[in-house]
């Protein structure tokens, strides 16, 4: 259930509602849990797990021995079979990583190398031929390439609705705008201080993204520190499709994947992202100069995408620590869970670190079986390869709603911001209606549709249009 109630006692908090924690959540709400999802922003998925490139990623380039490596290949296995239970958009692309300089198709064969020492032996080396064939509007130069024919598309803004949703039909009480601003131990229980309240609690699981080492030092723990890192990004309009088949990546460095393009399931073409480490965790802006940065990369990789028009630029920021891998602590004895410093790999491993948590605290002789009668969803189809509602005759048939269209970018009918709106974890503004109907977000950028939306979203919230428009980002 979702409220606005101050918190009550249960086993298990979960601290943090982005892709990981919401994960966790769900597991652990398939349970004889009482469990609490506390989110200190607006909503699900609204911090790192809404701005990223929204790839499920096969772990081939992970570091060999790591968390990431582990959590990611498995990870990897459990979403693709969860996105299709739960109507998550994939599109199974397969990616191709473009060598450039001799030295980078040099690295090729170690790149290849390290995908077969991570358990994923489906790369294939091509030459630059092959290279062209596949991607024909490849700019001139490249030498090489290495085919990983798993990688692919996924939404990154159902997959957390899609576990927080779960969560709550399973009985997780999600608190939102509910930061956890200190923990003090209790005998043999935690203490949470909230805006609404204390929280009483078993366990804590920390999930808190870029917070997360201020939630570990409020447990007792400072071994990390969070350093921001911006990614910005371009979206070009759907016009600019054709011109890429698929994720097109470059060889990784130590610091960052590097710069991408790349399709999305709702038929964009990304470009980025930027790595730039910040002092500021809430510092999403975009800049000039690093638009300026990712356009020069985009005439290299695809010179003909630089030309087409640009939707959008937004930027995320990841959640980077001391070290690259992963920062995971089980504490039987204190009763907490870390699961730190966990970057864009963090939508591919989320389920995979929830197995972990519950893996773990089944150790701890914590009773984590899945009870009968637990529930799955299924979730709105946002990918532009479903069947849209407003092209369902059998679905306008039965709700004219659906036959009305309100957003005629992204072709959102009436029916579906209602349904949004009525949904077990609704959208508390138009930014969280957004994720979970694409409405605002084609090519106009809600110009010519705003008004009509907001009108939509009043009427079924109970708010005024000046109230919701007080709260737009």
């Amino acid at each position: 259930m979702t409220s606005d109630a101050g918190p009550e006692a249960v086993d298990v908090a979960v601290v943090g509602a982005g892709v990981v924690g919401a994960a966790v959540a769900r597991r652990l709400g398939r349970a004889r849990l009482r469990v609490a999802l506390v989110e200190a922003g607006p909503d699900v998925g609204a911090g790192t797990s809404k701005a990223n490139t929204a790839i499920l990623h096969t772990g081939f380039d992970a570091k060999p021995g790591t968390y990431e490596a582990r959590l990611v290949a498995r990870g990897h296995t459990l979403l693709a079979a969860y996105a299709a239970a739960a109507g998550i958009p994939v599109e199974r692309t397969g990616a191709l990583l473009v060598a450039w300089t001799e030295e980078q198709r040099d690295s090729l064969p170690q790149l290849a190398e390290r995908a077969a020492a991570n358990g994923y032996d489906r790369c294939e080396l091509v030459d630059a031929a092959a290279l062209y064939r596949r991607e024909p509007h490849l700019g001139p130069g490249a030498l090489a390439g290495l085919r990983v024919p798993d990688e692919s598309l996924i939404c990154p803004w159902t997959t957390p609705l899609a576990y927080a949703t779960e969560a709550v039909a399973n009985g997780v009480a999600l608190h939102r705008s509910c930061p956890v601003t200190a923990a003090e131990r209790a005998g043999d229980h935690w203490r949470l201080t909230t805006p609404r309240g204390p929280l009483r609690c078993d366990w804590v699981v920390n999930a808190a993204g870029l917070r997360a080492d201020d939630i570990e030092r409020c447990l007792g723990h400072d071994e990390f520190t969070v350093t921001p890192r911006r990614g910005q990004l371009i979206v070009f309009d759907k016009l600019a499709r054709p011109l890429v088949r698929h994720i097109l990546l470059p060889v990784p460095t130590a610091r960052s994947k590097g710069v991408l393009v790349s399709p999305t399931v709702y038929g964009n073409v990304l470009l980025g992202p930027t790595a730039e480490d910040l002092g500021d965790k809430r510092d999403t802006a975009s800049t000039a100069d690093g638009i300026a940065g990712l356009l020069e990369h985009g005439r290299r990789i695809v010179p003909a995408l630089v030309d087409e028009e640009v939707t959008a630029v937004y930027a995320g920021l990841r959640a980077a620590t001391e070290q690259a891998d992963y920062r995971l602590a089980f504490r039987p004895d204190e009763r907490t869970v870390c699961l730190g410093g966990i970057r864009s790999t963090g939508l591919t491993s989320s389920l995979a670190l929830a197995e972990w948590v519950a893996d773990e605290l089944a150790a701890a002789g914590v009773d984590v079986a899945e009870r009968p009668g637990a529930v799955g969803v299924r979730m709105p189809n946002l990918g532009d390869q479903a069947l849209r509602p407003y092209l369902d005759r059998d679905r306008i048939a039965a709700d004219r709603e659906y036959g009305r269209i309100v957003c005629h970018c992204e072709r959102v009918t009436a029916g579906e911001i209602r349904d949004a709106c009525e949904s077990p974890v609704p959208p508390a503004d138009l930014d969280g209606l957004r994720r979970r109907t694409r409405a605002l977000m084609g090519r106009c950028q809600g110009f010519y549709c705003t008004a009509e939306v907001v009108k939509h979203f009043a009427r079924h919230t109970g708010r005024t249009a000046p109230q919701i428009l007080e709260l737009a980002p």
